[in-house]
């Protein structure tokens, strides 16, 4: 594991991390981070509006969805109210597996094992791109049964459309009816033409790894899903909650988010 952590190196998740006000990021991360924040000033505030769009499907998807396991991948570092904890407090028996390929989220996987004494969690170093691995190591999942498939912040660090949406229906056609997908993904549909500009001169320069999608490079990734009211829309406004502190804009959180239902 040591000869692949390379802390020189930048890596979503410990960027991610870094745009949260967290600690477990290196120099590499930051000056990342700070650079995509110069294209894009609102970083900070989309990184903080997208965990909070997990958490409120996630809590959508345990509770009114009824769903008592979840896959998901790209998990990222460890901060408050992980998938887990969000799943356990409505069922206190969900079963959760978390998925990432950066080393520096297993050396703190114990703060994603936390589970509930009738859940269960299981953390596996693999990566996207590797679904069907994926699927055969997700032991303590039953893939009989519905499953909650998470691909928050993920899927728009595959550049070729067509192989990210191959291996979403890769995940999706291995789970069951009744099986539920979260994906939120950036783009720049929400941006003005400055900061668009800004956004596709990072992505040719090399400085930025985030490949946004249009409205309907995304809704490709539910085709055949039913999808949950209100649909793709800017992460801040799926189903927002009144009494949180911070309500980002679309140009502040520029990721399309959405919930759909596998029929």
């Amino acid at each position: 594991m040591s000869d692949r952590f390379d802390t020189g190196v930048a890596h979503p998740a410990r960027r991610y991390n870094y745009w949260l006000g967290g600690k477990d990021n290196f120099a590499a991360d930051r000056e990342s981070g700070d650079l995509l924040a110069k294209s894009y000033p609102a970083a900070r505030i989309a990184a903080r509006a997208n965990r909070a769009f997990l958490q409120r499907a996630v809590r959508y998807v345990a509770g009114e969805a009824g769903i008592r396991q979840f896959l998901d991948i790209g998990t990222g570092l460890p901060t408050a109210d992980n998938t887990h904890e969000v799943a356990q407090r409505v069922a206190p028996t969900a079963r959760i597996v978390y998925v990432d390929n950066d080393p520096m989220v297993m050396a703190h996987a114990r703060a994603l094992l936390t589970s509930t004494p009738d859940g269960e969690t299981r953390y596996l170093e693999e990566d996207l791109r590797n679904p069907a691995k994926i699927l055969a190591e997700a032991e303590i999942l039953d893939f009989s049964k519905p499953v909650g498939l998470i691909l928050v912040a993920v899927v728009h660090f595959l550049p070729a459309q067509e192989e990210a949406v191959s291996i979403v229906q890769t995940l999706l056609e291995a789970l069951p009816s009744g099986s539920h997908l979260v994906m939120s993904c950036a783009t720049t549909d929400f941006l003005t033409p400055e900061l668009k500009a800004n956004w596709d001169e990072s992505l040719r320069t090399g400085r930025s790894d985030v490949h946004p999608r249009t409205r309907a490079e995304f809704a490709e990734f539910f085709t055949g899903l039913e999808m949950v009211s209100p649909g793709a829309v800017a992460i801040g406004e799926w189903r927002p909650d009144p009494e949180a502190e911070e309500h980002a804009s679309p140009l502040e959180a520029s990721l399309f988010g959405a919930v759909g239902r596998k029929l």
